[in-house]
């Protein structure tokens, strides 16, 4: 699937990117059951070192046979994209813009959203063909530099990635966010709450 039909189609509906890393294969499955049950229509299982692999196929197994969707975040080289596809990743994220991984990701169809930090990269990522683009570290841009970049670059997607939270998601999306991603306010119910609160319409 083309990548911007993909994440608008699963954002639009929520527009929470569940993130767990760090979890054993049981405690990510866990994850993603709570994240599912809130809604959540994307989930992704970061894999910057091998020993998360187990995880990121545990819960491609769960999403399976709920009919979600699992991705592997921290992709950075084709090596790695190679190897979560293989696995049933249905999407990846990384920190960084690699051209090499951007073109694989196209060339097997498998929806990539990269990781940006300044206009360089946007204008970078916009010719490889890609709108929809991780802002990244987003509590460290700041809500501000959304809407920054928007007036130059009105056709691209931001989803804020890293610190993102309950107490200021709805920044980022006030700013022209069409996602956020949360880890950790998705395992505390009231966080959870506010999270819903916040992401409401």
């Amino acid at each position: 699937m083309d990548p911007a039909d993909f994440f608008a189609a699963h954002l639009g509906r929520n527009p929470v990117l569940g993130i767990f890393r760090g979890f054993d294969p049981q405690q990510t499955v866990d994850m993603c059951v709570r994240a599912w049950d809130f809604g959540v229509e994307l989930v992704e299982i970061p894999v910057q070192t091998p020993d998360a692999m187990p995880s990121l196929r545990a819960a491609v197994a769960a999403a399976a046979e709920r009919g979600k969707s699992v991705g592997a975040g921290t992709v950075t080289t084709v090596d790695q994209l190679l190897a979560v596809r293989e696995i049933g990743a249905e999407f990846t994220v990384a920190p960084g813009l690699r051209p090499e991984v951007v073109q694989e990701s196209h060339r097997l169809g498998l929806p990539h959203l990269p990781g940006v930090a300044t206009a360089t990269e946007i204008a970078s990522a916009l010719a490889l063909g890609n709108t929809w683009l991780k802002a990244f570290p987003a509590r460290q841009l700041g809500a501000g530099w959304i809407a920054a970049q928007l007036a130059p670059f009105p056709s691209v997607r931001f989803v804020a990635t890293g610190g993102v939270d309950a107490g200021n998601a709805a920044d980022f999306l006030a700013a022209g966010c069409r996602g956020v991603a949360v880890g950790s306010a998705l395992a505390d119910p009231d966080a959870l709450a506010a999270l819903k609160a916040a992401t409401a319409g």
